[in-house]
């Protein structure tokens, strides 16, 4: 009769605990470790100074004000002195706040913004392009002037173009500018008589991936895209009222309300930070979720 083969030793297996403990241990030399767990840090520009264009009021105020709370020292360039003098006046940061009347479509304008801010506080880390004619409506095309198309491209358009290219310089000297610019959901709809101002938001995204590719690594540049916010309790002292808004103007968002600057300016403050290092090109928008929406009349 044949000899039956010999039975096969036992196979001694580690625990799976053991396993990952060898692997660790084998690779532990080759990689760095995880980082740890750490707190946000609650003023992320500490030490920077950001410039807003229409920053007196509206969204561009809540901005300047979440800069501010941030740690920044804030710029901003505005065409009401009025709303300007206010801002100073109710905010009480001293040095770390400064007004310039600015109208962003005339160049020399811009140029004397811009040097003004380097001389005050010394350097320029950030840029919020917000200047804009707030009322998309202008009336059938067929009756629109072109000095009032034009007014809408300058201030919104080429607004950005010439804060950016005099700032530019400033923000790449150290190697992390960045710029947000403020477009508008009305990039992506419309509703009827707003050729002017969609035109304008949408030429600002357009701009804004551009000049990501040209001005990075050394500037990151982003935009946001606000939908309704209501701004009636951010103008001017003399012209500041409580929102007049119904149930329904809430309920139609799927967040369940109309936004706030402080919406849009939590997210500039990101966008300024070094926490978003790596996100540039980039198109944010703010709006409840209305976008994202089916609507049937």
């Amino acid at each position: 009769m044949p000899r039956p083969s010999p039975r096969p030793s036992p196979v001694r297996r580690r625990s799976c605990s053991a396993c990952w403990t060898a692997r660790w241990a084998s690779s532990a030399d080759l990689v760095a470790p995880v980082p740890g767990i750490g707190a946000p840090d609650p003023q992320p520009l500490r030490g920077r100074t950001v410039l807003v264009t229409g920053g007196a009021q509206g969204i561009g105020r809540g901005i300047a004000q979440a800069v501010l709370g941030a740690g920044a020292s804030v710029a901003i360039g505005d065409l009401d002195g009025d709303a300007g003098a206010a801002c100073l006046h109710e905010w009480n940061a001293g040095e770390r706040a400064t007004f310039h009347r600015l109208d962003v479509g005339r160049e020399a304008a811009v140029r004397g913004f811009v040097r003004a801010a380097l001389r005050a506080h010394g350097r320029i880390d950030g840029l919020v392009n917000n200047a804009g004619i707030a009322d998309p409506v202008t009336g059938p095309l067929q009756r629109l002037a072109l000095a009032t198309w034009r007014s809408y491209l300058d201030a919104h358009l080429s607004g950005a173009f010439l804060c950016s290219k005099h700032a530019l310089e400033a923000l790449a000297a150290r190697g992390a500018g960045s710029i947000v610019n403020i477009a508008s959901t009305r990039a992506h709809q419309s509703e009827t008589d707003t050729e002017a101002y969609a035109a304008a938001k949408g030429g600002l995204l357009a701009f804004t991936h551009a000049l990501a590719i040209s001005a990075g690594p050394a500037v990151r540049v982003n935009c946001i895209s606000p939908g309704w916010i209501a701004t009636a309790g951010w103008r001017k002292p003399t012209a500041r009222r409580t929102p007049k808004l119904r149930p329904r103007d809430h309920a139609q968002h799927p967040a369940g309300r109309v936004g706030t600057p402080e919406d849009v300016a939590a997210l500039a403050v990101y966008l300024l930070s070094p926490a978003s290092a790596f996100v540039t090109g980039q198109e944010f928008v703010v709006d409840g979720g209305m976008t994202r929406k089916m609507q049937y009349v």
